[in-house]
């Protein structure tokens, strides 16, 4: 399976960012009401600067507390991003996020943000997959 047709399967609409500029408490308050565990930081919304996660913000909540929240996105965010292509394989895909530990990828188009998947994208997908092969092989092996 590749990751284009993981990002078919996605709702269409626009991908959630946030500015570098943004504050960390307006970022959470988009990633709580959009039910999402990461923001791709941009300043165009189709460039890539970096992802805010929840856990980012967790772990400076449990630092310094709630006086994170005024700070900027850009002085949480990751910077040192890891992009797929369309192109590329959902277990190519998977195996970097388990490798590095991450669990949202952007995909480019170039230079251009094209999507983004997540670690449980690709799981469900993989799911599915499992399934439809299972019950092919079933219907083989019954003779239908």
């Amino acid at each position: 399976m590749l990751i284009k047709q993981i990002l078919q399967g996605k709702s269409s609409g626009p991908i959630a960012t946030v500015t570098p500029d943004s504050s960390v408490g307006d970022a959470a308050n988009v990633l709580s009401s959009k039910g999402i565990g990461a923001l791709v930081v941009s300043n165009t919304g189709t460039d890539v600067a970096g992802i805010l996660s929840e856990r980012d913000i967790v772990r400076e909540l449990g630092k310094r507390g709630a006086g994170c929240m005024s700070d900027k996105v850009s002085d949480l965010m990751t910077s040192n991003i890891i992009t797929t292509t369309a192109d590329q394989t959902a277990e190519s895909v998977l195996a970097q996020m388990t490798a590095k530990r991450f669990r949202h990828m952007p995909v480019m188009n170039g230079a251009e943000m094209i999507g983004i998947v997540s670690i449980g994208d690709i799981v469900s997908a993989r799911l599915s997959e499992i399934s439809t092969e299972k019950d092919a092989l079933q219907s083989m092996i019954m003779g239908h």
